[in-house]
This record gives C-alpha cells, structure tokens and sequence, in this order.
C-alpha cells in the first residue's frame, strides 16, 4: 500500500469526491447534467458521455488534492484514460487525489429488509488489476431498509468478510452499508449497525483497518466511536439523497466525519455551462463539502 496516499487518507484535511456511477445510474447522472437519455443511443455511448463528464470535473482547476482526498471511480472509468494517463494514474499523479474502485456489481434482492451485494465472482482478478493501475482502495455497497437485526448482520458480516478479501490484495476497503434514509426507523437501524460493526471490527487483527462510508446518522456524533476505533483508518458520509446543503448541514455536526458525495458534489454542473461558469460551480460545490468536512 502507497504509504504517502495512507497519510493522506488517515489524517489529511479534505473529503473523497464519489465519481462512481455505474451502469444503471448513469443515465439519471446524465439527466441531472442536461444530456438526456433521447440525445444518446446505446450503452456505448452513454459511458462515453459520463467519462466526458468526469473527466471534465477531475480536469477542472477546482478539483484538486488540496481538498480532495480521494476519488471513487467506477472500473470503466478505471480502464478509461484522462488527458493520456490512466485515470487512477492522472488523479494521483496530476492532481494528488487518492483513487479508489467501487467494486460490487450491485444489489441483490430484499431480504430481511436489507440488500446484500451481488455475487462477485472475479473480484481477485480485478483487484490485481486495480493494484496495477496504481489504485489504493475500493468501495462496496449494501442497503439497509428496515431495523431487521438479521438483515443488518447479513449485510455487515458479508462486507467484512469481502472487506478482508481485498485487504488480502493489499488494498484498503471502503464498507459501506448504507441506511436508506427513508428507512422506516432509521435510528433503530443505525444502532443494529453500529453494534454489527463494532463487532467485527473488535475481531479484525490490531493493525488491520478498514475505512467505513455511513449514512448521516438521525443522532449527531452517533459513530464517534466508529471514527475513534484503532482498526478503522477514516469514516466518510455518503448523501444519501439529501440536498447538498441538507447533507453539509447535517454532516458538519459529526465531528471527524468526511464527505464522500457523489450527487450532492455535482448537483448544479450542466453540460451546457462553459468552462468558467463550470469551474465557478465546481469550486463553490467542492468548498462548501470541504467546508461541511472539517469539524
């Protein structure tokens, strides 16, 4: 593991911008960017869009590692390239933003008022791929609907168990079950989650960390546990579905918390603003997440 891009992690200032939209958010990313699903034909030419888009938000002067630790990219846009480097390589290289791979292949089913993750049968070879493209960790995601204490162990307990897996690769894995927050108890939820995580991590070996990517808890401060335990190298928040400002509002009151937004961060962007128009958006999203981040 880069050691310099484990500092950065651990204890720089700043917030993991989400840029992972995979197969079937894409055409609602590209919706709330101004390009329609009318305007493109084919699966082709839809993720050439979104990498323009990405590549076009990571380019900008706004976007930087001074405050943005890291980003999550979806494995396309891993294979794909930004101004002639690849993508993972351009980030850290370029811009010294950490990158990470979201990993999963999506949901499967509820059950038990949670959605585990799908199988994920070639996930070794991926993670070597990952490795070799310079890549430093990776995000999965499961969800949680419903305070159901089997579901939420299901969920826990399959991500440590896939969690330990790339820990194996030597790559740092982002957990992430998120609890919808239209949950029907969404604290009761979270105290189910918080006991299931504890519990796994207290198992992990002393040194061995995770990173943790949660809802915004109903109780402010609800995981300062979570973000003091010695086996978890960072916890960052996820949107969720909250407004921008909803979501600053609502993190900046979990001291040692991180952004990791995906929506909220390119709420406003549209393909037809130009460059400095653009930028000005950009850089207003990225200070006002930045800003949210530092408590």
């Amino acid at each position: 593991m880069n050691q310099q891009q484990y500092e950065k992690v651990k204890s720089a200032k700043g917030f993991i911008a989400a840029l992972d939209q995979s197969g079937g958010s894409t055409p609602k990313a590209l919706s709330l960017y101004g390009i329609k699903p009318e305007s493109y034909s084919g699966e082709q030419q839809m993720f050439d869009l979104i990498h323009t888009m990405r590549t076009r938000i990571v380019t900008s002067p706004a976007f930087t590692g001074e405050r943005i630790l890291g980003a999550i990219l979806f494995e396309q846009t891993m294979d794909r390239e930004v101004e002639g480097r690849g993508t993972a390589d351009y980030l850290w290289s370029v811009k010294s933003v950490v990158p990470f791979l979201k990993v999963d292949k999506g949901l499967a089913d509820e059950a038990n008022g949670v959605q585990v993750m799908k199988a994920m049968p070639n996930l070794d070879s991926l993670l070597a791929r990952a490795k070799g493209k310079g890549v430093f960790g990776t995000k999965m995601r499961s969800v949680v609907k419903h305070a159901d204490a089997r579901g939420i162990e299901d969920v826990v307990s399959q991500q440590f168990t896939i969690g330990k897996q790339i820990l194996a690769a030597g790559l740092m894995p982002i957990i992430e079950p998120e609890v919808d927050i239209h949950a029907s108890d969404k604290p009761g939820a979270e105290r189910l989650l918080k006991a299931a995580i504890l519990k796994q991590l207290d198992a992990l070996a002393p040194g061995q960390q995770v990173m943790l990517k949660l809802t915004i808890p109903s109780v402010d401060d609800f995981y300062a546990d979570l973000v003091q335990h010695p086996n978890v190298l960072r916890v960052v928040a996820l949107s969720g579905g909250y407004s921008r400002e909803e979501a600053n509002k609502l993190l900046a009151r979990n001291h040692g918390v991180i952004a990791s937004f995906s929506r909220a961060l390119t709420e406003g962007l549209t393909a037809q603003q130009g460059e400095p128009e653009f930028n000005r958006a950009l850089d207003a999203a990225v200070a006002s997440i930045y800003q949210a981040s530092d408590t």
